[in-house]
C-alpha cells in the first residue's frame, strides 16, 4: 500500500519529470506527498573563525543561507503549483544546508515513506544534488523510484519488468513494488544467466508460478550476457517488451565498501531509459 510518497524537488536541475510522476502516482494512489528541495551551502563558509574575519565570513554565510532558502523555495513554487491543480494532499519542505547536511536530512527522512522519487542522476551534471538520488537509495532503507530525466507527463506503469537473480534485494525490491505489479497489465521476469547465478529454490520458474497464483499475467525471458553488457541487455530487453517500469535491486560493491554502488546499478542510473524502482 502506498499512502505517503515523498518526491525530492531539484534546485539545480529540471525537476519537471519528478514534479509529474510523484503527482499522477499521489492522485493514482490517493496518496499523500511530501515535496523537499535543497537549497546548498557551501562547506567553505560554513564554519566561522572568531574576529573581524569570522564576522566578515559570518556575513558571507548569510548570505548563501538566504540564497539557498530561495532556491529551494523557488524549486518548490513549480511543484506547489502543479500539486494545487491535481487537487492532492502535499506539503512542502525547503532546506538550507551543507550537502553533507542535506544528504543526512533527506536520506533519513525518506525511511518513512512507503516510496521515494526522484531524478535520475546525471554524470555531465556536477552539481550537489546530483548526488542525493543514490544517498537516498543508500541510506532510506526503503524503495526509490527513479525517473529518467527525458521522462515526460503522467506515469502508470501497465507492463511491468522484474529483474530477477534469485537474491534478497531481488525480493525486497519486488515485494516493494507489489502496489504497481497488483496493477499491472502484465509483467515480465528478467534474467540475466539464471541457470548460473539464480538459487534453485529462487529460481525465475518458481517466481513465475509463485506471482501466476496471486493472478498476476507474468511471462519469463532468461537472456545470456557478459558482465559488462547486463545493463545494456536489460535496457534493450526493456525497449523490445514494451516494459514501461523496471524494478530491480539497488546493489553495492560488498559488505566493506556499502557506500559504493556496484558496477551494473551504476550503469543503470546513468542510462535508463525508463522509470526504475530500485530497493537497496
Amino acid at each position: 500500500m502506498i499512502k505517503d510518497i515523498l518526491v525530492l524537488v531539484p534546485t539545480e536541475r529540471p525537476g519537471r519529470p519528478v514534479i509529474d510522476v510523484s503527482i499522477s502516482l499521489a492522485a493514482a494512489f490517493d496518496a499523500h506527498l511530501d515535496a523537499m528541495a535543497a537549497g546548498y551551502v557551501s562547506t567553505s563558509t560554513a564554519y566561522v573563525v572568531n574576529g573581524a574575519a569570522g564576522a566578515a565570513v559570518a556575513t558571507v554565510f548569510e548570505l548563501e543561507q538566504e540564497r539557498a532558502t530561495q532556491r529551494a523555495t523557488a524549486a518548490l513554487e513549480i511543484f506547489e503549483a502543479e500539486a494545487r491543480n491535481a487537487h492532492i494532499s502535499y506539503e512542502c519542505h525547503p532546506l538550507e544546508a551543507t550537502p553533507a547536511d542535506a544528504a543526512d536530512a533527506i536520506g533519513a527522512a525518506a525511511r518513512l515513506y512507503d516510496l521515494s522519487v526522484v531524478l535520475q542522476p546525471m554524470p555531465e551534471y556536477e552539481t550537489f544534488d546530483n548526488a542525493l538520488p543514490k544517498e537516498i537509495l543508500l541510506h532510506s532503507g526503503g524503495p526509490v523510484l527513479f525517473v529518467p530525466h527525458i521522462f515526460r507527463g503522467a506515469f502508470n506503469p501497465k507492463r511491468i519488468g522484474i529483474c530477477w537473480d534469485g537474491s534478497r534485494l531481488a525480493a525486497r525490491a519486488l515485494r516493494d513494488a507489489r502496489p504497481f505489479v497488483a496493477q499491472a497489465d502484465s509483467l515480465v521476469a528478467i534474467s540475466i544467466n539464471g541457470a548460473d547465478g539464480v538459487p534453485a529454490y529462487a529460481s525465475t520458474d518458481r517466481l513465475v508460478k509463485h506471482l501466476a497464483r496471486a493472478g498476476l499475467p507474468i511471462s519469463s525471458v532468461d537472456i545470456t550476457a557478459s558482465r559488462s553488457e547486463i545493463q545494456t541487455t536489460i535496457l534493450s530487453l526493456a525497449a523490445d517488451e514494451s516494459v514501461d517500469m523496471l524494478v530491480m535491486g539497488g546493489y553495492g560493491h560488498s559488505r566493506l565498501h556499502e557506500g559504493l554502488l556496484g558496477g551494473v546499478t551504476r550503469a543503470m542510473l546513468q542510462t535508463m531509459t525508463v522509470p526504475t524502482l530500485m530497493t537497496h
